[in-house]
């Protein structure tokens, strides 16, 4: 007989605060909205316990403002704070993707082709935000880069909500297909300076663009 197979399997503050996450990304619950313990506790139907744990999860990822016995909130970023994420991120990526692209091999670039490939088939914001994120993380799997890819992984947290936006709202995501697989092209051909050339244009365009659309979003009174 063959041997157990292994399951992750999540507690329920766990499933709590994952649900909560995409919630927070989706835009579901927005940019400053209260949140209130007791009112989770009733929609999730548990306790307030797992409740607690989830929301100090989520305030320990940044994604809520959160103190015992007074409640919280979700995290609403400064327009400054927001450029500064995109540009953190620019850092990083740059790094990364000048490491990997030398180092990628077929498994690497079949991986890309999937992930692109499930990404031109996808019409849902949610699932095409996720896969995006996949995808950036497997053009630069290839450098091994351990810290790196885990301090990305917390910055693309507090940018997703960012990007789906800029994929909805701003209708780019035809745009971004282009680039994805001009990125990918250039990988293969091995073209290091161009890659990251297009990599920083991808990049700062989206930033550029988020950012007059945030700003216009907030000048606006809300009905």
């Amino acid at each position: 007989m063959a041997g157990a197979r292994v399951v992750k399997k999540q507690s329920l503050p766990e499933m709590i605060a994952s649900d909560l996450r995409e919630r927070i990304l989706s835009g579901e619950l927005a940019e400053g909205e209260a949140i209130r313990q007791e009112l989770l506790a009733e929609e999730y139907d548990v306790s307030r316990m797992p409740v607690r744990e989830a929301l100090k999860r989520l305030n320990a990822e940044g994604l809520v403002l959160w103190e015992n016995n007074r409640g919280g909130s979700v995290v609403k970023h400064s327009l400054p704070e927001i450029g500064e994420i995109f540009d953190l991120r620019l850092l990083i990526e740059l790094d990364l993707f000048r490491r990997s692209i030398p180092q990628m091999g077929e498994a690497d670039f079949a991986t890309c082709e999937r992930i692109l490939t499930e990404m031109e088939n996808s019409d849902d914001i949610s699932q095409w935000g996720k896969l995006n994120y996949s995808y950036h993380m497997a053009l630069y799997a290839a450098a091994d880069r351990r810290m790196s890819n885990e301090f990305l992984e917390r910055l693309s947290l507090h940018s997703d909500r960012y990007v789906r936006i800029h994929l909805s709202v701003m209708k780019q995501r035809e745009p971004a297909k282009e680039e994805h697989r001009q990125l990918l092209a250039l990988a293969r051909n091995g073209e290091v300076a161009a890659g990251t050339a297009l990599l920083e244009q991808h990049i700062l365009r989206t930033k550029t663009e988020l950012l007059e659309m945030i700003a216009a979003q907030r000048k606006t009174p809300s009905r």
